[in-house]
């Protein structure tokens, strides 16, 4: 079961809970990242829809999404609502949800390897990945992308870190975005070609300061050449691109040249 370090949620926290019984006054749901803690779901916090009998929305079993409207603490009590969740933040979560649950079985895999228990394994290399990528299946992306590096700068000690990695390259898949540009460039001067050069040149380097990039360039057609960007997300593959044309149409004001930049779609 996916967990937290902390034995109560907070007030506005968004939570996964299990529906387990329910009253006309309202239903009881345990919430699965807090050990099976129960919760209560008072009947005006079921919908924000008319509904005739709280069995029209609520079944016994079901997951849903809530969100922790009143902690007592010295009671552990918990009230949660689940009218007051946001489509957005309901997809945050299921999303949150899922990541989590693939770290857990990862990080049960690596315990079952060198014989250990699942509380180990978060003891050993969830929660510091946690602590230092702020969440424990960032910290496995990392690691898939930079290898034990990722897992020793986290605080990831042999044996668990050469297991991991091992892991986090068989199973953790990461996803490009790439982004296209159409550059057209013309020099009509007699040193036209050499020109032309120092501008298709002009971005070199900058692809170095941004983590986990590649930028292909190749002619299409004189005078259009197209720019390929490929980053882990479309915010940083639209910086990137964004510094490289703006590189080259300045070394193209520079050099007396004229040129077009065109977003491929």
């Amino acid at each position: 079961m996916v967990r937290k370090r902390k034995e109560l949620p907070e007030v506005n926290e968004l939570v996964m809970g299990t529906v387990r019984r329910i009253f006309e006054h309202g239903a009881f749901v345990t919430l699965d990242e807090y050990g099976g803690l129960e919760a209560y779901i008072p009947l005006n916090e079921v919908s924000h829809s008319w509904f005739r009998s709280i069995r029209e929305v609520l079944k016994v079993g079901q997951k849903r999404v809530f969100k922790v409207i009143r902690v007592n603490r010295a009671k552990r009590q918990v009230d949660v609502s689940l009218r007051r969740v946001a489509p957005s933040e309901r997809k945050a979560k299921l999303y949150e949800w899922k990541r989590a649950q693939r770290a857990e079985k990862l990080l049960e895999l690596a315990a079952q390897k060198l014989g250990k228990t699942l509380d180990e394994a978060y003891e050993e290399v969830g929660w510091k990945l946690e602590d230092y990528y702020g969440e424990i299946f960032a910290g496995f992306e990392e690691t898939a992308l930079h290898g034990k590096d990722a897992l020793e700068q986290a605080g990831v000690r042999e044996p668990w870190a050469s297991v991991i990695e091992e892991l986090a390259k068989a199973y953790v898949k990461i996803s490009r975005v790439k982004i296209s540009s159409i550059v057209s460039v013309q020099c009509l001067q007699s040193d036209g070609v050499l020109r032309l050069r120092e501008i298709l040149t002009a971005w070199k380097g900058l692809e170095k300061k941004y983590d986990n990039t590649r930028v292909r360039a190749f002619v299409v057609g004189p005078p259009r050449y197209r720019i390929d960007v490929e980053a882990l997300d479309y915010k940083t593959a639209e910086a990137l691109m964004k510094e490289i044309t703006s590189a080259m149409t300045e070394k193209a004001k520079e050099k007396g040249c004229s040129i077009v930049v065109e977003r491929l779609r």
